[in-house]
């Protein structure tokens, strides 16, 4: 029987699912590390049961099980060859919640931010906080002991386990919690899995001679974060082992273990009360890594919630990101490092008095040159700043590569500056420009050596620096695994940092747990090699892919998707905000993430041998419900553009398969809409019929827009525009122009009434459709049309403003890709406009009249529409609707809407469509009174919302149109 047989009968007896395709296996080969190993299958069990299954299918045919949650791993704990269990989808429920004594229960997938916005009514948290927060899920937490920027204050994920329940290597149920030392001697005379766990333990670690090698060897306890190996000295504190506590938790010495000796099914976790309500950041500026460094040893002296770090390299990375760059407000000049330092009290004058104590106390020790101080929710826009910096590592162009290798290591604080010092001589002698991220005040800093894995002289380095820098840490007695774990990359480092007799310790104890090797394979004990199986083949020869899009900026369509580091943003629940990705939010399937699209296209542009390296089935797969909502082109820390990366592959794909009836039909939509503008109402009546919806393959349970009675251009040569001195141009869009003519004459209104002459010219459509539908070639020659028409008559003085936001930003996005005069679509683009930025920039500057507006009191809530937020922003509208005084004017906190052009009108996709809308926009509507007004700037979103909820959304220029006196 052949394997493939074997997983398609295994398969049967799951309630989950199971996947051994190509695609899925591909998607899976990789974390957030450096590596790449393809998994036999991958599986998303629905219950304990099917686990169970998953570990005697694994244990009959010497199979190892992966687990994983979110996949943000930087050591490789994630990939492997045996079958990859993803709990992130299913097994995501608060189980137990204990208000009284600060517990709670719950499933290894659930989300660390979703968990405790659950608990923030209560007045209590979790306090670990890793940077990937929003994503990233407690049983992973719990698998690499994670720390984060708290935990100077609320100490390490260990120090919250209160119990694990889970399943060991033989399928049998467990739970490990405190037990006294009477118990725990109970349990090792069992004749069961568990009894010989605890036998072996008691063998092991009874022995005063095994107890001193672990204090002698094992890093320093003043250490908190410290996970080299398994937490063996965990069990030294009890009376049982050398100790003097009458009891033991083995949980926490699971917590770190990765995986590799418990499948966890529910934890137990300590919670904190909330900080106090008034914090107050302090950013001081510093000239160099080492004055830094130097300066947190006086800095811990205070009481501080955080002190963190991030070097020039990290902050010049956030220079050029769409979101992050909103962040560096804080920034004066251009400092090799900053700490970010915070205090907190009950009321903001005793933070002000600590802040101000601490800066007194830097200048005193002549450290620093700039103390900004940072108020209210700036803060978290600063902690943004510092969470985006793994992601945004991968922004360095070329191959060169911030690599995750000895970005963990930990040190006590005393021993900081001179171990950086030692540690930066080391990359001197590889003429190495290393990148400090820290978590400073813990002792912990991510040093990543910049190094191209394509090649085998960076490989060679790969394993020198990491060996040098782990010799290193065992000279300060430090822990070369801080928070990130040891996985493949610092596992075979493990019998230098411990000694090989602890070593030798750790492998029966997991054979204890694990014989057969069920779990984990490879990492901590036995591990693999650390620099081989990574994810790029070295010394390989790059594959030459020709684009009709430019991808220069990124030294090609390859390099784009090879951006993606694996960090997971697109993961983050709709409840932490953003966008990024609609149809990960809508299913829960990695396959849908930013990540796996751009893992896929890294796969089938590298290795597919067809002549056209875009013909795929894998590619179409993975592409498919990517809605092209240019989330990931700004939240994104990598800005890994998918949606450029997915009309290229339309446009390639289809170039090879032929384009489809519907696509025409899509892409061509202003052809067709100004034959069908003729005869509106009969265009109109036919449109919205089940056998139109059936022919164009539109799901029938959407509603198809309805043409304007007469275009927008029709009214244009009518209307008389008066000439003043300020001249705007109007960019009629094919949206606005057949469907919404009534927009487009608010917009020529409120703009004339407010003094500027509306000029328009003969352009062409902007080219929206053919971009989404993937007809680049037609694309282009309407970005090159429109460039030549535009490129002589819009400047600062005349710009070209536009109503529906992805039609007017395509001149700032797509048309630099798509144009031949290239100069000419950039100097264009700084001058083009939504009409809302247009009308904000003008009231900033004091040029609109606010008396010509109304006093009337309304209620207005704002959706903004995707390619609005990641290429403009919702607050120009917000901006605008608040020039009448009256106004009560709100920004939701939505994603998508789900509509996104074309997509949620394609029968195949209605359903995630509407998931999509369902996820946080439709609720929030339903609840809003009948007076309250929606606000909408995309007609997709518009539509959307009547669909959705029935109700009316407005343009925010129609509301200002209205609120004219």
């Amino acid at each position: 029987m052949t394997q493939t047989i074997q997983l398609e009968t295994f398969k049967k007896s799951l309630t989950g699912e199971l996947f051994f395709d190509d695609l899925h296996k591909n998607i899976y080969a990789t974390d957030a590390s450096v590596y790449r190993k393809i998994p036999l299958a991958v599986a998303y069990p629905k219950n304990i049961q099917d686990i169970q299954l998953l570990i005697d299918f694994a244990t009959k045919n010497n199979i190892t099980l992966i687990p994983r949650t979110a996949g943000t791993s930087l050591a490789g704990q994630c990939v492997g060859d045996g079958i990859v269990v993803d709990v992130s989808k299913h097994f995501t429920n608060i189980l137990a919640f204990d208000e009284i004594n600060k517990t709670i229960t719950v499933e290894p997938g659930i989300i660390r931010d979703d968990l405790n916005r659950f608990l923030k009514p209560f007045g209590l948290f979790f306090g670990p906080n890793t940077s990937t927060s929003n994503r990233c899920m407690i049983g992973g937490m719990v698998g690499n002991n994670s720390s984060g920027s708290t935990s100077i204050r609320y100490g390490v994920t260990r120090d919250k386990v209160i119990a694990i329940q889970g399943l060991l290597s033989d399928g049998s149920e467990i739970t490990f919690s405190e037990i006294t030392s009477a118990e725990f001697n109970q349990k090792k005379i069992e004749n069961s899995l568990e009894g010989n766990i605890y036998r072996a333990i008691y063998t092991e670690l009874s022995q005063e001679a095994v107890q001193q090698e672990i204090k002698k060897e094992f890093p320093k306890e003043s250490i908190h974060r410290r996970n080299t190996g398994y937490a063996v000295d965990e069990f030294l504190t009890s009376d049982l082992f050398g100790g003097t506590e009458a009891t033991i938790n083995p949980a926490k010495f699971l917590s770190g273990s990765e995986g590799t000796l418990v499948f966890s099914t529910a934890i137990t976790i300590q919670l904190d009360n909330l900080p106090p309500a008034q914090s107050i950041m302090v950013c001081p500026h510093f000239t160099s890594v080492n004055e830094s460094l130097k300066a947190t040893v006086t800095t811990m002296k205070h009481t501080l919630y955080a002190c963190e770090l991030m070097d020039k390299v990290i902050l010049d990375c956030t220079k050029n990101n769409r979101e992050q760059s909103k962040n560096r407000f804080f920034l004066q000049g251009d400092p090799e490092a900053v700490l970010m330092l915070e205090v907190s009290a009950d009321t903001i004058e005793e933070a002000e008095v600590l802040a101000d104590k601490l800066i007194e106390d830097l200048k005193t020790n002549n450290f620093g040159y700039h103390y900004p101080k940072v108020y209210g929710e700036d803060i978290a826009k600063v902690h943004q700043l510092r969470k985006a910096g793994l992601g945004l590592l991968g922004n360095i162009m070329g191959d060169d590569k911030a690599v995750a290798c000895i970005e963990d290591t930990a040190v006590a604080l005393e021993d900081l500056p001179t171990y950086i010092e030692e540690f930066t001589k080391i990359m001197d002698t590889y003429q190495q420009r290393a990148v400090y991220y820290a978590h400073a005040g813990a002792g912990e800093l991510h040093l990543r050596p910049i190094l191209n894995l394509k090649k085998q002289e960076d490989v060679v380095l790969f394993r020198k620096i990491t060996t040098e820098t782990a010799k290193l840490v065992k000279k300060y007695q430090g822990s070369f695994s801080g928070e990130h774990g040891d996985g493949i990359v610092r596992a075979e480092f493990i019998p230098l940092m411990i000694g090989d007799k602890n070593y030798q310790l750790l492998r029966r104890i997991k054979k204890a747990f694990d014989p057969n090797n069920v779990f984990n394979k490879g990492k901590i004990t036995d591990a693999f090699p650390m620099d081989q199986s990574l994810r790029y083949e070295v010394d390989r020869n790059e594959p030459e892919i020709a684009t009709i899009q430019d991808f220069s900026d990124s030294e090609g369509i390859l390099k784009l998707a090879e951006k993606c580091n694996g960090s997971g943003d697109c993961r983050k629940s709709p409840e932490a905000g953003g966008t990024l990705c609609p149809s990960y939010r809508a299913t829960r399937n990695e396959k849908e993430t930013t990540r796996a699209r751009a893992n896929t296209l890294r796969e089938v542009l590298t290795n597919n041998t067809a002549k056209n390296k875009f013909d795929s089935k894998e590619l179409k797969q993975v592409l498919d419900l990517c809605l092209s909502c240019k989330a990931c082109a700004s939240e994104c820390p990598s800005n890994v553009d998918i949606a450029s990366m997915k009309a290229e592959f339309l446009y390639q794909y289809q170039e090879t398969n032929g384009y489809s009836f519907r696509s025409k039909l899509f892409a061509n939509n202003a052809k067709y809409n100004k034959l069908g503008s003729k005869f509106p109402i009969l265009t109109n009546f036919f449109t919205n019929t089940t056998i139109a919806k059936k022919i164009m393959g539109v799901a029938t349970e959407r509603s198809v827009p309805k043409l304007a009675k007469h275009p927008l251009s029709s009214w244009l040569k009518k209307h008389n525009t008066k000439p003043t001195n300020k001249t705007v141009y109007l960019f009629n869009d094919e949206f606005t122009n057949y469907y919404d003519a009534e927009i487009g004459k608010d917009a020529v209104i409120v703009l004339e009434k407010l003094g500027y002459q509306v000029k328009t010219v003969n352009h062409q459509e902007s080219g929206r459709s053919y971009i989404s539908k993937g007809f680049l070639k037609e694309a282009k020659e309407i970005a090159n049309k429109n460039v030549t028409t535009f490129k002589e008559i819009i400047s600062e003085e005349t710009p070209l403003i536009g109503i529906e936001p992805s039609a007017i930003l395509t001149f700032r996005d797509e048309y630099i890709r798509l144009a031949d005069n290239k100069t000419a679509a950039e100097q264009i683009a700084k001058n083009v406009f939504t009409i809302e930025e247009f009308l904000a920039n003008e009231h900033t500057n004091g040029f609109i009249d606010t008396t010509k507006f109304n006093n009337d009191e309304k209620e207005l809530k704002i959706h903004g529409h995707c390619h609005q937020k990641a290429l403009s922003s919702t607050h120009a509208s917000f901006s605008i609707l608040n020039i009448p005084k009256n106004y009560k004017v709100t920004i939701m906190n939505t994603g998508c809407c789900g509509m996104a052009g074309s997509f949620g009108y394609e029968k195949e996709h209605y359903k995630v469509s509407m998931q999509v809308g369902e996820d946080t926009l439709f609720p929030k509507i339903r609840n809003f009174s009948d007076t309250t007004e929606i606000i909408a700037a995309g007609t997709s979103c518009r539509h959307q919302i009547y669909d959705g909820t029935k109700r009316l959304a407005k343009h925010p220029v129609t509301i200002l149109k209205e609120a004219l006196l």
